[in-house]
């Protein structure tokens, strides 16, 4: 924040790191009185406030930070590996504290794979960090229905849940799903503590052991092709209390997965302590003909399972 009391009308700019933030911000105190005054908040226009487009530029995520690390020592850390653009440690709003992951951004391709390559595993302050490319690498061309699938955002993606979510959901692969498969895709992103697949369902469930390692793995691997399928990955399903019954999955309204992003309401979609099978009846044959031995009950949930609730849309073929 940069303050200016030299004239008889005082101001200051406040800087986010998020425009939604400064959004929200300029909402909810243009017109609030502060000791005594009506302040007035409004979009800065002065050119020092104008920050560098890095949108071209490739950026490098940086995760297991120790909550001491600053934007300085990740920026001088990095700063060897060529001409750095931008860096930052992303923090918590509410509490300024770190979130334990930042970015780096270089003007160079090279230099962030090089730094990507180098600096994995190296300790920064009292943690070995993880670095990877914070959203997929420039892709090679694509067929149409790749190219349609819209690219997200890491910082949009480990936002959309809670932070106790590891889980991810990786659909849309109608055949050769095995558990090799799913780890030899997925291990690149964080420590994989659990896959469970559905072949004949087409889709599994990888959990991580960090919130940041399966929101890097949804960034990178949504709308790539496995196996000749363009998978669809987002958060599962979240429940406060694995010990209760849970709803039943409608894997009928798979058609519009993409909308997941798009709608707050479906955000944080995850079981903070397992997952949960979508209950009898949901494909007509009951759990325990293929194998689960699963109570027949609409209302039972299998506690070692797994399930997620896509968004509203058409069934897949089955």
């Amino acid at each position: 924040m940069i303050t200016e009391h030299t004239s008889n009308d005082p101001y200051c700019f406040v800087e986010f790191y998020e425009h939604r933030d400064a959004a929200a911000a300029l909402a909810a105190m243009n017109g609030r009185k502060i000791l005594g005054k009506e302040v007035k908040v409004n979009w800065a226009t002065t050119p020092s406030s104008q920050k560098k487009d890095t949108s071209n530029h490739f950026h490098v995520f940086v995760g297991d930070l120790s909550p001491e690390i600053t934007t300085e020592d990740i920026k001088s850390a990095f700063a060897p590996f060529g001409k750095i653009s931008d860096a930052r440690v992303v923090k918590d709003m509410a509490t300024g504290k770190s979130k334990g992951y930042g970015f780096v951004s270089f003007y160079n391709k090279l230099d962030a794979e090089n730094a990507i390559v180098h600096m994995g595993g190296q300790w920064l302050g009292g943690r070995q960090i993880r670095t990877n490319w914070a959203t997929r690498k420039p892709p090679a061309p694509k067929s149409t229905q790749e190219n349609n699938t819209k690219q997200l955002r890491f910082e949009d993606v480990v936002n959309q849940s809670s932070p106790k979510n590891c889980t991810v959901y990786c659909g849309g692969i109608a055949s050769g799903l095995t558990d090799q498969l799913m780890r030899q895709t997925f291990s690149p992103f964080g420590q994989i503590m659990e896959i469970r697949v559905f072949p004949e369902k087409g889709y599994s469930f990888v959990r991580f052991s960090t919130h940041e390692s399966a929101a890097h793995a949804i960034v990178s691997v949504n709308g790539t092709t496995i196996e000749g399928h363009v998978v669809k990955c987002y958060w599962g399903k979240e429940s406060p209390d694995m010990t209760k019954n849970f709803q039943q999955v409608d894997y009928s309204q798979w058609g519009q997965w993409s909308q997941v992003y798009g709608n707050p309401q479906q955000y944080g979609q995850y079981m903070a302590n397992g997952w949960q099978v979508p209950p009898y009846g949901v494909y007509g044959q009951p759990w325990n003909q293929q194998g689960f031995g699963v109570d027949q009950s609409p209302s039972a949930a299998w506690m070692g399972g797994f399930g997620a609730q896509p968004p509203q849309g058409q069934a897949p073929p089955l």
